[in-house]
């Protein structure tokens, strides 16, 4: 018979020196056929050979991949049979390890203090790589004499090994005179892991651990580090579970379809959403200029989507919109940077005198008040600067029709700009310009997401701040009269003003308006939310705006009443 050798997936199994530890295996076995071969009649060979020869093929047949045909140089039959074990649920296996050991390994779970004995390490697995079953089958088998085996797996030890071993050869002796190797491999396949006690557990040991194995030659040496072995196991589980979630069927936590796991696009916090629905959340985020808040679909999940699978989800153009709007945030939130009001190039500023100069353009300017730079003189603010542009006669015929315009693009800015400053505050963490029309003094900012306070403009995290001596979270009195309270009662009514209060002090999950980006609550599990900020009517399940009830929510569309997660 002609060598095979093992499916790549069966080589990573066996780790990085698979092949030879596949060839060691058979090698080492053929020493035990030397002289202990038993005298048999021409006959009974021919008998065990066909008896042989259909035990081969039906076990072929069965385990198919799991099973490699291998040479032997005394033409006996030998062959290696990769027996995985049944897991019925995640399986807790741990690892003593001396304090001074470095355990990097991601998705594990470290018990107890670094000390002078060491420390527990432990994770948990669904799979465990296969117990590798080595045959090779003598002349006088199955009428006179037992097969030669070893059993090999990387996680055992020798003891394990042996104790192994020993319940195959008892298998042997209470089915003498017949074929055996299909209860060796269902036996390993369903009782190994119960009998070596993994039932609750099992605990990993070097071979430096395990003292002599009652002299039992099949039990082979292995110096493999615990890190090494850990390794294997968590790859192995991580390749196994990852093909089981691909073969199967799951349904989209977006648009509830239910598609093949191939369809699906898992996040690394293990949340899984179908492709075309991830397509749709990305292009909608970088549409709304969302760049900094790319995170999972998920309620209250704070993962977030990697640039490597961004580039899959969006088309070139979109992704090259990301790239530009990420940089244009990041250099808004540099304090040092500025933009040449000429050409809007990014300058440095000079920490010390305030200025800076276009490396486009070569323009020096002043960064606080944008014009030409001016040592030793105070910066115009901007009423006076409005002033001087509206005394500045725009329609002298001296000038151009470009001057002009640019003139009043300049006394337009300013204008903008003093409104701005009158009724916003920057975000303390973007620096976006925010206007407070009514409610509280909780703000968020709907660029970046942080929460600040609009009176001292801190940035905050909850209602710690508006306790004990801290800011109000309601305006003043005579702020509510000068400001807020005429926006506020034309816009909002008692009952907009009760459902607000509801929504700020409810401690369940919370559905953003699509529109003000205003928190709501669902009444009574229904998914039509009426948003008590803009009078907007959207769904609490897709954030989309309802037009029509009987329309949105139907068979193949988001399903009206489901309790929040």
């Amino acid at each position: 018979m002609q060598t095979q050798n093992p499916p790549v997936l069966q080589r990573k199994e066996l780790g990085e020196k698979s092949d030879l530890w596949w060839e060691e295996e058979v090698n080492r076995l053929e020493k035990f056929t030397t002289g202990d071969e038993i005298e048999i009649s021409e006959e009974a060979i021919r008998d065990n050979d066909r008896r042989q020869d259909d035990e081969v093929l039906a076990l072929e047949a069965i385990y198919q991949d799991n099973l490699v045909v291998c040479n032997n140089s005394k033409g006996l039959r030998s062959f290696q049979i990769f027996v995985r074990l049944e897991v019925s649920d995640s399986l807790s296996v741990s690892a003593t390890f001396d304090p001074s050991t470095n355990i990097s390994t991601p998705g594990t779970k470290v018990d107890g203090d670094n000390s002078d004995e060491g420390f527990l390490y432990s994770f948990k697995v669904q799979y465990l790589p296969p117990i590798l079953l080595t045959c090779i089958l003598p002349k006088s088998y199955p009428n006179n004499h037992a097969p030669y085996f070893t059993i090999s797996a990387q996680w055992l030890n020798k003891l394990q090994v042996s104790s192994l071993s020993s319940v195959l050869d008892s298998i042997w002796r209470q089915q003498k005179s017949e074929e055996v190797i299909f209860q060796w491999t269902e036996w390993l396949h369903s009782s190994a892991l119960a009998y070596l006690g993994y039932n609750e557990g099992g605990v990993l040991s070097t071979p430096d651990d395990v003292v002599s194995c009652t002299g039992d030659d099949r039990v082979m040496f292995r110096n493999d580090k615990l890190e090494q072995i850990i390794h294997i196991m968590m790859s192995y589980n991580e390749e196994r579970c990852n093909d089981a979630f691909y073969n199967n069927s799951h349904q989209c936590l977006i648009c509830y379809n239910e598609y093949s796991g191939s369809e699906f696009i898992k996040l690394p916090c293990q949340h899984f959403f179908c492709s075309k629905c991830m397509e749709t959340y990305a292009q909608m985020l970088v549409k709304e200029g969302s760049v900094t808040k790319l995170s999972c679909p998920s309620s209250k999940c704070v993962g977030h989507i990697s640039p490597v699978l961004l580039r899959r989800l969006l088309n070139d153009q979109d992704y090259e919109r990301w790239e530009s709007l990420l940089l244009q945030r990041t250099l808004d939130t540099m304090s040092d940077v500025a933009y040449c009001p000429r050409c809007q190039t990014a300058c440095l500023e000079d920490p010390n005198t305030k200025d800076a100069q276009c490396s486009e353009c070569l323009f020096s300017f002043c960064t606080l008040c944008k014009e030409r730079r001016h040592l030793g003189e105070e910066c115009m603010d901007i009423e006076a600067k409005l002033r001087a542009l509206q005394e500045h006669p725009q329609s002298s015929q001296a000038k151009t029709k470009e001057q002009i315009r640019k003139e009043l693009e300049l006394l337009n800015e300013a204008k903008s700009m003093k409104e701005v400053q009158r009724v916003a505050k920057p975000c303390p963490k973007c620096k976006i310009m925010i206007s407070h029309t009514g409610g509280c003094n909780k703000m968020v900012c709907s660029n970046c997401g942080q929460f600040f306070c609009y009176r001292c403009n801190k940035s905050i995290k909850g209602y710690d701040h508006f306790r004990d001596d801290g800011c109000q979270l309601f305006p003043s009195q005579a702020y509510e009269t000068i400001v807020v309270m005429p926006i506020w009662e034309a816009r909002m009514n008692d009952r907009q003003i009760i459902a607000q209060m509801k929504a700020e002090n409810s401690q369940g999950h919370k559905h953003p308006c699509p529109n003000c980006h205003q928190l709501n609550i669902k009444v009574n599990n229904n998914n039509h939310i009426f948003c008590w900020s803009c009078q907007t009517h959207f769904c609490g399940l897709c954030r989309k705006v309802i037009k029509r009830s009987s329309e949105h929510f139907k068979p193949t569309g988001c399903k009206q009443h489901t309790p929040d997660p």
